[in-house]
Parts: C-alpha cells; sequence; structure tokens
C-alpha cells in the first residue's frame, strides 16, 4: 500500500498540487498559515480584550455571586435569559476598565516601583508578625494564580492607577448643607389627601372581545403559552435516614459507646472567678508591698469587689467588681490557672500569684460541679446517633456500589436498584427551575437535562443531592417546548382583554371626572353613581404603608396646593383599578437630618460622577463587541 501511495505521489498531479503549495508559502509566507485566529470578545480604541481575560472575570464574577447567594444564584444560573445577561454585564464591566486604563494613559497617571513595592511590603496578607514574609508573599499569590511575582506587580500597577484616577473623580464630591436640609426635609415631609377609587370591575359588563382579537392577542404573546421543556426522570435514590430505619442497636452497643465516649456527656466543673491586679510598674517590690496591704485587707474581711474597684490596675474587671467571668484554663498564665483551680469553697481567695502582668489575689465567686449525663437521659439521642453512624458507613459502601452497577449497565437502574436494595422510582414533570426536593437541587436538574440522559438514554453519574442523599437517574419521558394550542389559552386570552378593556374605560371615565374636578366642577354625584366617594387621609408620609403605594406616589409627584387651582392626577392601582388623588395640603416638618445623609448623599453624587465619566469615554469610544457564550470551563 505504501509502495502505491509513493508512486502515485510522483504523478504530473501530486507535482502540481505540490507546486501550488510551494508557490502560495513563497507569496503569503508561512506566518499566515500559523496565525492564530481573532477569539478576542471586544475591542475598545484598537485594543484587544481577550477570550482568556473575559474568561477569568467571568469565573471570579460567578464565584463571588456563588458565595454570596449560595443556591439562590445556582437556580437563577439555571436559567438562560439571566445568563446571558450576566456574560453581558461582565463584558461591559471589562470595556469600562479599558476605558479607564486608556484615559488614566492619556493623562499620564503613573505608580512608581518604589510605591508599588511599599504597597505590597505593607499589605497585611503578606506579612508574618507584622513583618513583610517573602515567601509568605510567593505563596499566596502562586495560589491566586499569578505565578511569576512580575504578573502579580503588573496587576496591582493597574488596580492602583484605576483607584488613583477613580478616587481623584469621588473625592472631589461634596454636599452643602442646604441640600442636605433640602433632602431631609423631602424625606420628612407630609401631605393632606384625599383619594377616589374607581374599581374597573363595574365596567366589565360594557366589553365585547372578539375572535380576532383573541387571535391576535394569541399570535402577539406567543412566549406567554409556552409549556417549558418538561423531562419524567427514572430515578434510584440513597438516603441515610431510611438506611438507618433498618439499623438494629442493642442496648448493650449503646452502653459500650456510651463508656467509650463518656467525655462527650460530661460537662466539665466550671469557675467564676474575680482578682485584683497590682502591675509591677518600675518598682516590683513597690507594687508587691501594695499587694500585700490589699491582700490583708481582704482576709480582713473588707468587700473584695469594693477593693477590686477602688484599687485594681486591671479597670475593665475592676469596673465589675474584678470579675473575670468563666475561667477558661490557658487564657491566663499557668500558675494563675492553678492557683485558681485549688480553690474548692466559694468565697476562697488565693495568696499572692506573680505573673508576668503584675501581683494578683484571686478569689473564687462560683462554683458549678461537674455533670454527668446518665444513660438513661441520653439513651434514645445515642440510639439515634449510632444508627445514623453506622447508616452514614453503609451509605458510602452503597453508593460507590450504585456508581459501578449504573456504569456497567448503563441502560437500565433495575441492576443497580437489586443490587443497593433499593426501587425505581419515577419523578413528577421536572422543569429547569421551581421543582420540588430533591429536584430543586442544581446538580439533578443539570443531569436530568444533560445530554447523557436526554440524547444518549443512558444512566447518569451518582448524584450527591447533599451528605445524606445520592441519586442516580434515566430518561423516562421528555416533552419539548411548545405553545399552548390557542383553544387552550382561549379563554385565559378573553379574560385579560376583558380587564384590559375594563381598565380603559375606567381610564376614560376617571380622565373625564379629573378634568371637570380641576375646572372647579362637583363631582360627588358621578362619584356615587360608580360606586366610589373620596377618602381622607391626613398628614400621609411619602412611604406610608396605610395606603396604596400607587395612591402615594401619585401624591408626592403632584405640585403644592394653589389658592384658586386643583392639584390632583389619577393613578393605576396594581389591581387594575382607578384612583382620583388630589394634595389638600403640604406640612414640611423641621426635623434635624439623619446622621448618615450626608454621606449617603456624597456617596450618591460620587457614583454618578464616575458612571457619567465613564459613559463620556463612550461617547467618543470606537468600541466593538462580539457575541460571548458560557466558557467552557465555567464549572
Amino acid at each position: 500500500m505504501l509502495e502505491d501511495i509513493r508512486e502515485k505521489s510522483q504523478g504530473l498531479t501530486a507535482k502540481i498540487i505540490l507546486g501550488l503549495i510551494i508557490l502560495t508559502f513563497a507569496v503569503a509566507g508561512v506566518g499566515s498559515y500559523t496565525n492564530s485566529v481573532d477569539t478576542s470578545v471586544a475591542t475598545v480604541n484598537g485594543e484587544s480584550i481577550s477570550q482568556q481575560d473575559f474568561n477569568k472575570a467571568y469565573q471570579a464574577q460567578r464565584n463571588r455571586m456563588a458565595q454570596q447567594f449560595g443556591e439562590m444564584f445556582e437556580t437563577l444560573s439555571n436559567d438562560a435569559n439571566y445568563m446571558a445577561n450576566f456574560r453581558q454585564g461582565v463584558l461591559d464591566n471589562l470595556i469600562n476598565e479599558k476605558l479607564i486604563d486608556q484615559a488614566s494613559s492619556d493623562l499620564a497617571i503613573r505608580v512608581s516601583d518604589e510605591r508599588l513595592k511599599e504597597t505590597i511590603r505593607q499589605m497585611p496578607e503578606f506579612q508574618v508578625d507584622g513583618s513583610f514574609d517573602n515567601n509568605r508573599y510567593l505563596a499566596i499569590i502562586n495560589q491566586a494564580g499569578f505565578f511569576q511575582s512580575s504578573d502579580f506587580r503588573d496587576y496591582l500597577r493597574t488596580e492602583m492607577v484605576r483607584r488613583q484616577l477613580s478616587q481623584a473623580l469621588v473625592s472631589s464630591e461634596f454636599n452643602l448643607p442646604y441640600q442636605e436640609k433640602l433632602q431631609s426635609n423631602l424625606q420628612n415631609q407630609t401631605r393632606d389627601i384625599r383619594f377616589a377609587t374607581i374599581a374597573s370591575e363595574q365596567f366589565k359588563a360594557n366589553v365585547e372581545v372578539t375572535d380576532e382579537e383573541i387571535n391576535n392577542y394569541y399570535v402577539a404573546n406567543q412566549v406567554r403559552f409556552e409549556n417549558k421543556e418538561q423531562v419524567k426522570v427514572d430515578y434510584v435514590s440513597l438516603d441515610v435516614s431510611e438506611i438507618a430505619k433498618n439499623i438494629t442497636v442493642t442496648d448493650e452497643e449503646l452502653a459500650q459507646y456510651y463508656q467509650e465516649n463518656i467525655s462527650d456527656f460530661t460537662e466539665e466543673e466550671k469557675r467564676r472567678i474575680s482578682h485584683i491586679l497590682i502591675e509591677f510598674n518600675e518598682d516590683e517590690a513597690a507594687a508587691k508591698e501594695i499587694a500585700e496591704s490589699i491582700l490583708v485587707r481582704v482576709k480582713q474581711g473588707e468587700d473584695f469587689a469594693e477593693l477590686a474597684k477602688e484599687l485594681s490596675h486591671d479597670t475593665f474587671s475592676g469596673e465589675n467588681g474584678g470579675d473575670l467571668e468563666w475561667l477558661e484554663p490557658g487564657v491566663m498564665e499557668e500558675n494563675f490557672d492553678e492557683a485558681a483551680i485549688a480553690l474548692t469553697n466559694i468565697g476562697d481567695t488565693t495568696e499572692l500569684i506573680k505573673t508576668s502582668f503584675g501581683f494578683h489575689i484571686i478569689k473564687l465567686t462560683e462554683l458549678q460541679a461537674e455533670k454527668i449525663q446518665t444513660l438513661a437521659q441520653v439513651k434514645d439521642e445515642l440510639r439515634s446517633k449510632v444508627s445514623n453512624d453506622r447508616a452514614q458507613d453503609q451509605f458510602f459502601a452503597l453508593q460507590q456500589e450504585l456508581a459501578r452497577i449504573s456504569f456497567e449497565f448503563p441502560d437500565s437502574l433495575d441492576d443497580a436498584a437489586s443490587e443497593v436494595g433499593a426501587k425505581v422510582q419515577t419523578s413528577p414533570w421536572l422543569t429547569r427551575q421551581g421543582n420540588t426536593a430533591p429536584f430543586n437541587n442544581p446538580k439533578v436538574i443539570e443531569a436530568a437535562f444533560s445530554d447523557l440522559v436526554l440524547q444518549d438514554n443512558m444512566n447518569s453519574d451518582v448524584i450527591e443531592v447533599n451528605d445524606d442523599i445520592a441519586v442516580v437517574l434515566r430518561l423516562n419521558t421528555f416533552q419539548e417546548a411548545n405553545v399552548k394550542p390557542l383553544e387552550e389559552v382561549k379563554a385565559q386570552i378573553a379574560t385579560t382583554l376583558t380587564s384590559q378593556k375594563a381598565t380603559e374605560l375606567a381610564q376614560e371615565t376617571i380622565d373625564e371626572l379629573l378634568a371637570q374636578f380641576k375646572n372647579g366642577g362637583d363631582i360627588s354625584e358621578q362619584l356615587t353613581a360608580l360606586n366610589s366617594k373620596f377618602e381622607t387621609k391626613e398628614q400621609v408620609a411619602r412611604y406610608s404603608a396605610d395606603i396604596d403605594q400607587s395612591i402615594s406616589r401619585a401624591a408626592f409627584v403632584l405640585p403644592h396646593p394653589q389658592t384658586g387651582e386643583v392639584s390632583a392626577s389619577s393613578a393605576a392601582l396594581s389591581n387594575g383599578d382607578l384612583a382620583l388623588v388630589q394634595v389638600q395640603a403640604v406640612q414640611v416638618a423641621d426635623k434635624p437630618a439623619e446622621p448618615n445623609l450626608s454621606k449617603q448623599q456624597v456617596s450618591q453624587l460620587a457614583q454618578s460622577a464616575y458612571k457619567s465619566f465613564v459613559d463620556s469615554l463612550k461617547v467618543g469610544a470606537k468600541i466593538t463587541r462580539r457575541a460571548v457564550s458560557e466558557p467552557v470551563n465555567a464549572f
């Protein structure tokens, strides 16, 4: 065969092809064949943001969100639309950072090598016993992914330059006293209002909805009537609590466990102590003389607590009569602990005890004897614990066996279930979110909708739902996403359109009433005919919980009432009803501003200034974006 290939390669056709290849290399150069494809996710004024940079930023942000929100974020991450917006947000941040870097360069903002070194040396993360430790520095930056110290220095230099620019913008913001006063007055302002609510329900009798309108609404709102993709899975579950039910623990075994772990049921003797401390200062002999004189007074029966308040150099405990609360061995020095433990009766005091702090007189104020719970007291708790411990051991062994059998026989769960003594069960219909336990676990849902289960029709890997539950899944039934037929949702659409039209009729009615009311007309009769009337509320706060928020928002948007003018408007309520709202009076409460109001205002101004600066950089920038997808190594 090789001989045949060699002969054919000597033919005219082969030589022509080889010649063309050589000619192409000669004209274009080898580089045209070796240049990598541009995989950047964006360019900002000609500078690229690489896919690698995006992946790092994406993973870092994802980790932060997972740490902050836990399972809530895991649930959100199953939503394709949410994650698309999440990725776009990461890209937006990278573009903003690139613009800031370019602006810093144009403004000649620099960080010197000396300042960079000093910053690194002062970072507490790199210090041991208050001093910079180079080995710790290298270990920490390597753990963070900086395998060369120069990489970390470059990263830190960039961050410090960005911080210089942002701080220059942020620190220049300030608020004036009148602004703080104005904000305080607005927050504390109250209004006297009256409002009349008009129910849209009463207009439904005059509404007609045609089949054409229903069909048009159905066509225009297909996404509202989608059945999400669903899957039913067969599964085998291992549960520690279920295994424990089949484990019998004898009384002899409980007694043996109790004796072997008696310390777990023992509450050690506890001592509460007080002390009087006389520090050495510069003259140890003088300190000892003072301490001895105090000890004499204690032995003569003077009140220990009063002496501690008056004479102890430990002023913190002295304020409480020298009380150090319950003794924790090892907190004080060894000879202090030994002396305190030697006290046997409440009220006993020691002789002078010398430590590095000074001379102490110690008093025992409370004593709790050692307490040991009897076997009878803890028997039920022990039985549960021992059975659970044994179940946990069986659980791990069965989990390994479940993984092995379900892998060796991937087209059925029967063998695996039989081997671990479980039953094959069938789940309810599952969607990508909103399921009940254990199917609300993100790892379970990810497996249920994986290609391995849906496309290859094989058993999933063993999924550890938590420390006590593990499952294996396989496909039972899959239902693709589809749009519900019109007949199924026709009544729902008719109800929606009826409500919309009723609200529109109510809006037309209230607009007419509002115009008449503002012109000084009396609308009480019309309101009565609409089963409504004005209701008065005095001194309503901006965020009052006493009335519908839509009404209070409308009231605080309206201008102050003026003589000869009516300050009124309409408001749409969350239930589809409408309200006519009038402001009758405004009260400004002259209260002192909240303590942190000034800081809040400055912070808001600073954030606004920074955002405006970044937005101004975007105006003249040439920015090209490319679609960003889920990084392959996102998990």
